[in-house]
Parts: C-alpha cells; sequence; structure tokens
C-alpha cells in the first residue's frame, strides 16, 4: 500500500502544489491548516509522515509535535523559515526527523521524505538486494547503512536526521580528506535551494553532541578552521 503524507500548513499554496507532487510520487496525502485539525484527525487515521510548518494559527507545529510524542512515534520533519534556528533545534530534541527550510525546493521535500520513510519501514525495499549489500560502510567504531539510515557508533544507535546522515556519510567515506562547507552542503541540499555555509557549522555541531551522548570521548569529526572538516577513523 502507498504511505501516506499529512501535509499541515496555514499556506494552501504550499498545500496544494506539494500534494500534487506526492500524489504523482505515488502518496497518499492529508492536508490540514493547522495543527487543530490536524492532531484531531491523526488520533482517529494516522499517516505514515508528517509534514509540518513551524508557525500556524490555533496550534503551532510545535505544540503540535509535543503532543503527538505523548502517544506515537510519527516521523515528522518541520518547514522553518530562515530566522527560526532556534525552534529547529527544540524541534530535533523534542523528536522531529528532520527540517527543511523555506523557500524549499518541492523535489529536496520529497528526498526527505522518502529517505525517512525508507529507515521508518527498515530500508526492505526492491533497492535491498543482495548486490546492494555494500550499501553498508564501517569506518572504526562507526557503522551506517544507508538504505536504512542507520547509524551506529561502538554498538550503540546514534539517531541522525536526514541531512546529518549525509553529512557525516560524505566525510566518513575518505577518513583524512578534508571536506569544505561548499563540498557539504552539495550532498546535503538541493542546488535549487540557497543555504548559508553556516548552516554546515550548526550540523556538524549537532551531530557531535548525539555521539558524545552516547561517548562523552568522541572527537572524530576534526575542524579545519576556514578549511573545513575531516573524519578521523577511530
Amino acid at each position: 500500500m502507498a504511505a501516506t503524507v499529512a501535509l499541515v500548513d496555514d499556506d494552501r499554496n504550499i498545500l496544494t502544489s506539494v500534494s500534487m507532487l506526492l500524489e504523482a510520487e505515488g502518496y497518499t496525502v492529508q492536508t490540514f491548516n493547522d495543527g487543530v485539525a490536524a492532531l484531531a484527525a491523526f488520533s482517529k487515521t494516522p499517516p505514515d509522515l508528517a509534514v509540518l510548518d513551524i508557525k500556524m494559527p490555533r496550534m503551532d507545529g510545535m505544540e503540535l509535535l509535543r503532543r503527538l510524542r505523548q502517544k506515537t512515534d510519527l516521523p515528522v520533519i518541520f518547514l522553518t523559515s530562515k530566522d527560526e534556528e532556534i525552534d529547529e533545534l527544540i524541534g530535533l530534541r523534542m523528536g522531529a526527523d528532520d527540517y527543511v527550510r523555506k523557500p524549499f525546493s518541492q523535489r529536496l521535500l520529497i528526498e526527505r521524505i522518502r529517505a525517512i520513510l525508507r529507515r521508518r519501514e527498515g530500508g526492505v525495499g526492491e533497492s535491498d538486494t543482495p548486490e546492494n549489500s555494500d550499501t553498508i560502510m564501517v569506518r572504526g567504531s562507526l557503522k551506517m547503512d544507508q538504505l536504512r539510515h542507520a547509524v551506529e557508533w561502538k554498538g550503540k544507535q546514534i539517531t541522525l536526521t536526514v541531512t546529518e546522515f549525509l553529512i557525516l556519510q560524505a566525510l566518513a567515506q575518505r577518513p583524512g580528506f578534508v571536506k569544505s562547507r561548499d563540498q557539504l552542503l552539495d550532498v546535503a541540499y538541493d542546488d535549487q535551494v540557497y543555504v548559508d555555509d553556516r548552516t554546515i557549522d550548526s550540523h556538524i555541531k549537532r551531530i557531535r553532541k548525539k555521539f558524545k551522548v552516547s561517548d562523552d570521548e568522541f572527537a572524530s569529526i576534526e575542524t579545519l578552521y576556514g578549511i573545513g572538516y575531516k573524519y578521523i577513523e577511530a
């Protein structure tokens, strides 16, 4: 059966255009203008993934996520504006799976949705065949499963957003080699979307913090000031 994606946004243009694209990709789509209506509907017919705008009337995306997390681990992607970095950080701590900044490429959003649903389903699909077993990458204590978007450090699971996964994967593919911020931006974001290169610094900071929760001595991502970052295999 096709996965069901819920869109919650008070911008009708976004609801219409993204719905059309998702339906063209084979998804079933639910749309809501505010968090109150979405919460009521989710309790009766939960979707497989929800895309939530942060700023909405009646109930914003943050409050909707808080209430959802009391009862479910439904995958959630936030739509945020440029000036909402604090909300992004809080949202990720509350359990959002990823976020996409407005204005955004619809194709980028589709890729984020597809990746999270694939990870949610355990990565089983047409591409999960024996010849693709090399999609599991091991670099010292780090293990990354590209199909499942799963990460382990010293045997412990680390939960990363899709963007964080892509950045770490790019660094770990060639330990010891430096990746500039621009190179990491190319990996993590669609080329139709403008994102300041300092956004990479914020992602790296969050990746380090998540690993340090599991291992306080984690130091495998090295900063080369003015140049970029590299992964040190440990």
